[in-house]
């Protein structure tokens, strides 16, 4: 984003956030202007940065992230200079997620995101407590049938090898041992991406695998610490077996925290891990600046991500996207659309400040997003959801257990949105088929038949 008002070193453009959006956006900037100062303002010693990156169809990219020191940027563009401000001290070794992990017996998860999915598959060895506040786990990506698909591998042992196809991944600078950190609690960070544990050793103190106890449709009405729970004379519940009649009603286990839920179920845990999503950080911006913010809480940008104030722009979370979209992209506060915001933005402020116009980056033409979870290779395509169709539009399925999931949209005919769950080879296909919003009427449901191969009549 561009600050405006004076800054205590001179520049003509000032980026604020070491994420994935900023960092992109002082990259583009710094090629389009060389002979200009850009300021990227921090409140990390590590910034965001892209690398690797694959265009891999018209919309769907590949990239890695990694976490580097600032030096990095700054030798790769000599025109950066990086003001690293509100950075908060480290917290102990003790009070690491890792070192706790390897003590705890039992933890308790909320939230339903991208980071709760991968964070109760990769757990082992301790009993884990999922507090969601939908019916159905991954209810941002995912349908009833394709969670219900997903939620028979968390029982499953997890196979040693991994998918050869990832889309991002998260490290942090000399993680090679358990003690270094990148980023208290405190400070504000930009978001993970899938592959953010990649390195880490999440196992608790058991020897077993997996124990996973899902409590849908609730959210946290109160913790206790330990002798605030003794007090309240309150019961906790034992950890649930095989959803069986339990003889035990009460659990003697002594907890450090205590959650009770608003379904009025009370678990005792080793610690609580809140992955609730993602929150527009504008309140730094707020003060003194009248900006129009969207209903999320963003800052809204038009077109050219520009906000309400002149020569100010935002992009990736702290945004809202006021213009009117493609019919089949919407915004969700993901590292791609920040990587992708971030380097429209820079075009628009360059082309602004020189006195040009600028088309519409293509990316906004498509909603497309490429992940994985529980080890399966993600790909979400429009609306995949059908998000805003209403009730005029009808779904095809196809599913194997175990191998895949293909759902996609159909309106009028034409496909609208997509979810690939597997190595299904489809994705550019399916691609293809929403942007070019090919009438497919005639193939029924042998659109989604096996033995057809769609490249053949359609790539």
């Amino acid at each position: 984003m561009e600050a405006a008002g004076p800054v205590s070193t001179a520049g003509k453009f000032v980026v604020v956030g070491g994420g994935i959006a900023g960092v992109t956006c002082a990259e583009q900037l710094a090629i389009q202007f060389p002979s200009e100062d850009i300021l990227l303002v921090t409140a990390s010693p590590v910034i965001k940065a892209v690398t690797n990156f694959k265009q891999v169809s018209k919309v769907l990219e590949e990239f890695d992230v990694e976490e580097q020191p600032k030096t990095m940027l700054e030798n790769r563009f000599p025109n950066i200079k990086i003001i690293e401000s509100g950075v908060k001290e480290l917290k102990s070794k003790e009070h690491e997620f890792q070192k706790q992990l390897t003590k705890a017996k039992r933890i308790m998860i909320i939230g339903n995101g991208g980071i709760a999915l991968e964070l109760v598959y990769e757990i082992e060895g301790c009993e884990v407590i999922w507090a969601i506040k939908d019916k159905a786990i991954g209810n941002t990506f995912f349908d009833a049938g394709a969670a219900e698909f997903l939620t028979s591998k968390l029982t499953a042992e997890k196979p040693e090898g991994r998918i050869a196809h990832k889309r991002t991944r998260y490290t942090t600078e000399g993680r090679k041992t358990e003690t270094q950190t990148t980023a208290g609690a405190g400070s504000m960070g930009s978001a993970l991406g899938p592959d953010w544990h990649e390195g880490l050793n999440l196992k608790g103190t058991k020897e077993f695998s997996h124990k996973i106890h899902i409590e849908t449709m609730c959210e946290v009405k109160k913790i206790f610490l330990q002798e605030e729970f003794r007090i309240s004379k309150k019961k906790s519940l034992p950890f649930p077996r095989d959803h069986c009649n339990q003889s035990v009603t009460t659990d003697n286990e002594v907890w450090p925290v205590y959650v009770e839920l608003t379904n009025e179920k009370i678990y005792g845990c080793d610690f609580i891990v809140s992955a609730t999503g993602v929150t527009p950080n504008t309140e730094p911006f707020l003060c003194g600046n009248n900006f129009a913010l969207g209903e999320d809480g963003g800052l809204k940008v038009d077109a050219y991500m520009h906000t309400s104030l002149s020569d100010v722009y935002a992009a990736g979370d702290i945004c809202t996207a006021s213009w009117r979209p493609s019919p089949v992209w919407q915004q969700m506060r993901l590292w791609t659309q920040a990587r992708q915001m971030g380097w429209y933005a820079a075009k628009c402020m360059a082309a602004a400040s020189l006195g040009e116009s600028v088309d519409m980056d293509f990316s906004f033409e498509l909603f497309a997003h490429v992940t994985k979870f529980f080890n399966y290779k993600v790909v979400l395509l429009g609306k995949y959801n059908a998000q805003g169709l209403g009730s005029d539009h009808e779904l095809m399925l196809r599913c194997t257990k175990g191998h895949e999931y293909v759902k996609v949209v159909m309106q009028h005919g034409r496909m609208m949105g997509a979810v690939l769950i597997g190595e299904t080879d489809l994705e550019e296909t399916f691609e293809n088929l929403i942007l070019n919003q090919t009438d497919l009427s005639s193939y029924g449901e042998d659109l989604l038949d096996p033995n057809v191969d769609l490249e053949d009549y359609f790539d």
